[in-house]
């Protein structure tokens, strides 16, 4: 499976994972420290504009003989927490379902179309753009590191909805 089949099919998933609550569920934090699913959603959301926003940066920029691939899989580990940047930080105010899905559905499309836009998918192997973590990376690990975050989210969301204050 392609990138670009991952990403719909992790779209599909983490749809699927929110769509059916209610307003006080996808608000509902699991512990005073922790976010909500709507805040993680809103996360996903803001990281995704970013990511865009870094495609496209990195598409203007110039062709690189190699680029050296990072471990963007230290994502993956869960047991590995990471700071969000204040950028990608989700409000505090609770969002009705429907407003996350349209979000989420956004910020998807808008990446999709940047990079359907891209005639000669190879060249996402040889442009780069910066990376606040790991530095620069080929726009081909930027679109995997955003597979690997949203699973990470997708994965947390299931533990919230696992969690005991949750049902």
């Amino acid at each position: 499976m392609n990138l670009f089949d991952l990403l719909l099919e992790s779209s599909k998933k983490l749809i699927e994972e929110v769509k059916m609550l209610n307003y006080e569920k996808i608000n509902e934090k699991p512990a005073l420290d922790k976010w909500s699913i709507s805040q993680i959603c809103h996360h996903l959301y803001l990281s995704e504009k970013l990511f865009t926003k870094a495609i496209e940066n990195g598409l203007k920029d110039k062709d690189y003989e190699s680029v050296v691939h990072k471990p963007i899989h230290l994502v993956s580990d869960r047991f590995q927490k990471f700071e969000s940047p204040e950028i990608a930080k989700p409000s505090e105010d609770p969002l009705e379902v429907e407003t996350i899905l349209n979000f989420l559905t956004e910020s998807r499309e808008n990446l999709l179309n940047v990079l359907r836009a891209i005639d000669d998918k190879s060249i996402l192997s040889k442009k780069v753009s910066n990376h606040p973590a790991f530095g620069e990376l080929s726009l081909e690990q930027w679109i995997e590191l955003l597979y690997l975050h949203e699973q990470r989210h997708i994965e947390q969301i299931k533990d919230v909805k696992l969690s005991k204050s949750f049902g």
